[in-house]
């Protein structure tokens, strides 16, 4: 299986970067081939220019910083996203790439009239999420987990039919240990093998 790695965080040492380390380690241990896409690392422009929103209804992006990543998609059978969760949502930047990357013609296509749009990611089997929360389980249960809906639903939708979710989240980030750190490592590294 063809894994597409979505990483999103600016500090190198963060917890983060060790989660994508052991999603790596494991989609190797699998046998998948792996892409990582370093939103940060890239210094990937997540904002969409006036020009780009005028004409996003109309046809796929032509900005040439969007072509590789418009090629990883294309190329994806499973999508992993890595990232902190802040406010309860996903990073502007993860926004921003979702905004600008997953574009009509690429992801979706717009009817030409009334009716509903047509999925063009069907060859997308699997999405993951892995983050991480500085809330506890309940509140963000209570707050409606808006970063998993807008992956596990929003995305999802527009891949394929019986496409298959995982989500993984280390709660109470602010306030965890070197032992929950690395318990969720592992946690990461058996769900992702068995996923």
């Amino acid at each position: 299986m063809k894994v597409l790695v979505v990483y999103c965080h600016p500090v190198p040492e963060s917890f983060c970067a060790a989660v994508r380390d052991a999603a790596l380690e494991a989609i190797a241990a699998k046998g998948c081939e792996a892409r990582l896409v370093d939103l940060y690392a890239e210094n990937f422009d997540p904002v969409m220019r006036d020009c780009e929103r005028r004409e996003y209804n109309d046809r796929a992006p032509t900005d040439p910083a969007l072509g590789a990543h418009i090629e990883h998609l294309k190329w994806a059978e499973a999508i992993v996203f890595i990232y902190p969760t802040w406010w309860y949502g996903l990073p502007a930047m993860l926004k921003g790439w979702l905004d600008r990357v997953w574009a009509t013609d690429v992801a979706f296509e717009l009817p030409n009239g009334p009716g509903p749009i047509r999925p063009l990611m069907t060859h997308v089997a699997k999405i993951a999420v892995i983050t991480t929360c500085g809330a506890p389980r309940w509140w963000s249960h209570v707050v409606g987990h808006p970063g998993r809906k807008t992956i596990l639903r929003g995305i999802r939708a527009l891949c394929g039919w019986r496409c298959r979710t995982l989500f993984l989240a280390h709660y109470l980030m602010d306030s965890s240990t070197p032992e929950t750190r690395a318990a969720f490592l592992r946690k990461v590294r058996r769900k992702l093998r068995e996923f």
